[in-house]
């Protein structure tokens, strides 16, 4: 797929464009603080990705960490179904239909076996489910408790956080699956504080993924970003 990431930080606001290739995603920042690139970052961009295109190990290690981050992601969802109790709250209008709202409360029997899932039993919230397609729509999680990492040693994350994830159907997909549609996360918004090795931090960051499209299967990175780089 091919679709638009806008982050927004206390720091910095940044959209790129992002294409999904078999090697891995590739990216070209357009906007920063929601304004064109000047010519000179502009040049800038061009100068990296022409970098990227002739050194295929930098796209490797960038897949690397792109496998490596979903990996982690998957640890968190396959621990969703046991790492709560879920009460039914009813139904909800969606944007697309009926939603079924559930609340969801720290499961006593949990027992996380990573870092990704440790801490999931602090937290309390709510998630929205499309029942015709079994999808979570949304979900709102509330950090109830001060959580320590690696006995505090690697960090805390702080009482009162908070995260919300929003779910969609962007489309049919590419290749061999056209016509199926796509559920992909196109809002993630977080605000938490904490310490990472005894240094004070704030995450608070806001994501949205728009204008999904897709692409050719078997889709190259040398390829996209020479579609990149022709565009204006």
């Amino acid at each position: 797929m091919r679709y638009r990431l806008r982050k927004v930080s206390p720091r910095l606001t940044t959209t790129k464009e992002i294409l999904e290739t078999r090697d891995g995603g590739v990216a070209r920042l357009v906007f920063i603080d929601d304004k064109p690139l000047s010519a000179a970052g502009t040049q800038m961009e061009q100068a990296r990705l022409n970098s990227l295109l002739q050194d295929p190990r930098k796209q490797r290690r960038r897949k690397q960490a792109e496998d490596e981050d979903a990996g982690r992601v998957l640890k968190v969802l396959r621990a969703l179904p046991t790492a709560f109790v879920y009460q039914y709250a009813g139904s909800v209008d969606g944007s697309d239909g009926k939603l079924e709202k559930f609340t969801f409360q720290p499961n006593p029997r949990f027992d996380p076996q990573d870092l990704e899932t440790e801490v999931l039993p602090a937290f309390t919230g709510e998630i929205w489910i499309d029942p015709a397609q079994e999808r979570v729509a949304r979900l709102e999680g509330h950090l109830e408790r001060d959580v320590d990492f690696g006995w505090g040693i690697l960090g805390r994350l702080n009482k009162g956080g908070w995260i919300v994830i929003e779910q969609a159907d962007v489309g049919p997909s590419g290749g061999p699956n056209v016509g199926i549609g796509q559920w992909r996360t196109v809002r993630f918004q977080m605000a938490m504080s904490g310490r990472v090795v005894l240094k004070n931090r704030v995450f608070d960051t806001e994501e949205t993924q728009s204008g999904f499209a897709p692409l050719p299967a078997g889709l190259t990175y040398q390829r996209a970003i020479q579609s990149l780089l022709a565009e204006p």
